[in-house]
């Protein structure tokens, strides 16, 4: 493939809040967006020129749009890899993310091998599939620990705690039924993310690393540039190079890490995808995430990922979207709404970007 043409159609997999910046960011370079998600009314199908409402595993449908479109692109990680593998394989399609990014990505076992196999540190972990599984894994790991779930847990969800041994019979009893990962908990200084964008022909655009903050599992506040030493960032970019090379990824993506006190990182997780934590890109920067992974995938040149100011994104979680009024009316500050319909307890329901000048 080279270079897209405006006017080319773009095709997105998803139909969520990621989705919808996307697809308003591929709109200002000349493109069209064609969404294809399960759900009616999407906030991204609201601003996109196409929509198909199919699910994931319809052959047919998804034939249908890997012909009107020249790319497929993803907005969340756990679009179903074999989606992607139907696109590829019976469908002829171009996608980025790889099947292979978004399967690692959606297996947190997978995911914490990959990383290990980069030669990048991660907690200590183990596989957990009984509960004897589980005792063997707390001998090997120790407390405190925590439980999750292998595949689909996001935001705080599919996780318990355990401060200690005789916490391991209810954390297992509120996740059992499904693959599990025991992952030993590390006494980290904070957490910070890196988010860069990867050309096809391995170009590398990072982002400058960030602090997040988490409150109930879910990101509720980044921080732009986090403080940290510039060997901190040239660790952190040097491992995104890693990442990216091993997966052959063209796109924007993001790894989550843990900051040591002695300055060392401990990657967590990796999203093939834009990020949450690079939503201030959009205010901030030259080029947001979601131009530059528009640009990845049609196989432009990728823009600077300069920092023009520093900045703070605060994320509106439920009904802290009521004081949207307010927000707008604050200065030096930008307000991103993401037309989500039912406002409920732990939904994002937009983010607020202050300026720092």
């Amino acid at each position: 493939m080279s270079a897209l043409a405006p006017g080319s159609v773009i095709g997105i997999l998803g139909g969520g809040q990621l989705g919808r910046m996307l697809a308003m960011a591929a709109a200002e370079l000349g493109f069209d967006v064609h969404i294809y998600t399960p759900e009616t009314d999407s906030p991204a199908s609201r601003v996109a020129a196409h929509t198909t409402v199919a699910e994931y595993d319809d052959e047919a449908a998804l034939a249908a749009f890997a012909r009107s479109v020249a790319v497929v692109t993803t907005e969340f990680e756990n679009v179903p890899a074999t989606t992607a593998e139907i696109l590829v394989f019976n469908a002829d399609a171009v996608i980025h993310p790889n099947p292979e990014a978004l399967a690692i990505a959606q297996d947190r076992l997978e995911e914490k091998r990959f990383f290990n196999g980069c030669g990048i540190a991660t907690v200590p972990f183990a596989p957990v599939d009984s509960r004897a599984d589980l005792d063997a894994a707390l001998v090997q790991i120790g407390a405190p620990a925590i439980l999750k779930t292998r595949r689909l847990g996001y935001d705080g969800k599919g996780q318990a705690r355990i401060a200690s041994l005789a916490d391991a019979d209810a954390a297992y009893s509120a996740l059992a039924g499904q693959p599990l990962i025991l992952e030993g908990f590390c006494r980290f200084e904070r957490e910070v993310s890196l988010v860069a964008a990867r050309s096809v022909h391995s170009e590398l655009a990072p982002y400058d690393l960030v602090e997040n903050i988490h409150a109930d599992g879910i990101l509720v506040r980044t921080l732009a540039p986090a403080l940290v030493d510039a060997r901190v960032q040239q660790e952190a970019v040097a491992l995104a190079s890693r990442v990216g090379g091993a997966l052959g990824y063209a796109g924007v993506f993001a790894i989550e890490f843990f900051l040591m006190p002695d300055g060392a990182l401990i990657a967590n997780e990796m999203a093939p995808r834009v990020h949450n934590s690079g939503h201030w890109t959009q205010d901030a920067c030259i080029a947001s995430q979601f131009e530059q992974h528009i640009r990845a995938i049609a196989e432009w040149p990728l823009a600077s990922p300069g920092r023009l100011c520093d900045a703070e994104m605060i994320n509106l979680i439920g009904d802290q979207v009521n004081a949207w009024a307010a927000l707008a009316a604050e200065p030096n500050s930008k307000l991103h709404l993401y037309g989500k319909n039912e406002i409920r307890p732990g939904r994002k329901m937009g983010h607020v970007t202050r300026l720092k000048r």
